[in-house]
């Protein structure tokens, strides 16, 4: 999985580069959780594209609600579409674990984002995001009213 701020992430860490790939960020949130947690939020550019059509992402329910109701402009353009996705799965992620009690971020020791709810079970959240953004469905505010009832 290709994480475009992992650099970023790296740099602040002492500049360790790490050539196992998504093993960096397994190693990382071992070592981190709290750090990567902040670095899976930052979802920069689904922020910066829903700033444009006039929405503030506020890390809650209802911007879940909100976003689901954009016009998908991200997906006239094939380059940009999975990192809107990836964005948007870790924007879910960071609503799930900000408002649902015993969620947490949890890193495959390939490198790849989930979010464990307090029963155990886990939510692909990239998956999910990706999906959202190529098709609609299922809708961002779906995946989290289930993480919610869990």
């Amino acid at each position: 999985m290709n994480i475009p701020f992992l650099d970023n992430w790296r740099k602040r860490h002492d500049g360790e580069q790490d050539e196992r790939g998504g093993q960096a960020l397994a190693s990382g949130f071992a070592a981190d959780p709290e750090g990567v947690a902040e670095l899976l939020s930052e979802c920069e550019l689904l922020r910066v594209r829903a700033g444009r059509q006039g929405l503030e992402l506020d890390d809650t329910p209802a911007s879940l609600e909100a976003l689901d109701q954009l016009s998908p402009r991200w997906r006239d353009d094939p380059e940009e579409l999975p990192w809107v996705g990836n964005d948007a799965g870790l924007y879910l992620g960071t609503v799930i674990v900000r408002t649902v009690r015993g969620a947490t971020w949890h890193v495959w020791p390939g490198g790849h984002p989930v979010v464990r709810l307090a029963s155990g079970r886990e939510i692909n959240v990239v998956e999910a995001g990706l999906d959202w953004a190529v098709t609609g469905s299922p809708e961002l505010s779906q995946v989290y009213a289930e993480a919610a009832e869990a």
